[in-house]
């Protein structure tokens, strides 16, 4: 089982300074997961990098964790102050995951947000739609629409992704909408012949902007684009200048067993009280984590019971809010660590 990858979509606001849009599927993401160090660690430091943050797979039946992790993140990263919009528990067992926006609200705000109504059920986990403003004067705001699907009907759900382009279009009379997540788009859950019939791909202006073939998972065995970005809408798509893929772990310098970690139940290592303690260590980015990074356990259904998820790589994007940038092309670009000095 693999543990999608952090995306980083970037804009840049006014051509100068980057607004990061990210998400990530943080596997299994519960309070106890979060209450470990070196788990803790690296959330804070992939958080830091993004202006908006859409995590996945928050699975927090007591409602601690989100708090928790921007307590920490705001310790972290003190340029200034974080908020958050959470779906309610979404799926149709009693495993629930939560789309959650983690945003820095001296940067932007959400406008407005709604859980897509979804009547026939072709969803496990519907979409939880959110309107952010930027800090932009050729895109003033912009609408993002996450999914995470379920490995047995991945067709069935991004063909239904659609219709919630056409919901959100109709809602917020907005053409400028952002489609991302964890789409399980490759690989054994989803092959090229119906990848290339998805409505997503055959209706015209929707750019898939991570091309196919590029690794979103660090798992050594494993290469699939299980993870993308979609953007529609001419704005949106003539500021967009480049996107790529960022591994998380070789920049955290975490070994393919410490991340592996992320996926195993009871590893031992520091924890601490959601309510009082603070954690004792912050390695420096090029630090060398001695422990695995440990995760909730159980899985969706679907999916395989006590097998251990993997994280991925991040993916990126670049819109240039003042000048339109080179279209990036049917591929995508690889972004090149210069462009972007704190990825």
């Amino acid at each position: 089982m693999h543990c999608p990858s952090v995306f980083l979509l970037l804009l840049l606001a006014g051509g100068a300074e980057a607004f990061r849009i990210c998400a990530f599927n943080a596997q299994r993401l519960t309070l106890a997961k979060v209450a470990r160090e070196h788990v803790m660690d690296t959330l804070v430091r992939i958080l830091a990098r993004c202006d908006i943050m859409v995590l996945q797979e928050v699975v927090d039946s007591s409602g601690s964790a989100i708090p928790l992790l921007l307590r920490e993140l705001k310790r972290f990263d003190g340029s200034g102050p974080y908020d958050f919009l959470s779906s309610p528990p979404l799926g149709r067992s009693t495993y629930k995951e939560q789309y959650v926006y983690i945003y820095r609200s001296h940067k932007t705000r959400a406008l407005d947000h709604y859980l897509y109504n979804d009547e026939d059920d072709l969803f496990a986990r519907e979409p939880f739609v959110a309107q952010f403003t930027l800090p932009s004067k050729v895109l003033p705001s912009l609408v993002l629409v996450p999914l995470h699907t379920t490995p047995k009907d991945v067709e069935k759900e991004l063909n239904a992704l659609y219709d919630v382009f056409l919901d959100v279009s109709q809602r917020w009379q907005s053409k400028d909408v952002i489609l991302l997540g964890d789409f399980n788009a490759d690989c054994a859950s989803l092959n090229k012949k119906h990848l290339g019939e998805l409505v997503l791909r055959t209706q015209a202006g929707f750019h898939w902007a991570i091309a196919d073939g590029e690794d979103t998972t660090v798992r050594a065995s494993t290469h699939c684009t299980y993870d993308r970005i979609v953007l529609h809408g001419e704005r949106c798509q003539s500021l967009l200048h480049a996107a790529a893929t960022f591994d998380f772990p070789r920049r955290f310098q975490l070994t393919e067993e410490e991340v592996k970690g992320w996926g195993r139940n009871g590893v031992s290592g520091k924890s601490f009280s959601p309510d009082t303690n603070t954690l004792s260590h912050r390695p420096s980015p090029g630090s060398q984590h001695q422990r695995p990074l440990p995760c909730g356990g159980g899985a969706e259904p679907g999916g395989v019971q006590g097998s251990a998820p993997w994280p991925g790589r991040s993916v990126a994007a670049i819109i240039a809010a003042a000048t339109p940038a080179p279209s990036a092309g049917p591929s995508g670009l690889k972004l090149p660590n210069a462009c972007c000095p704190q990825m």
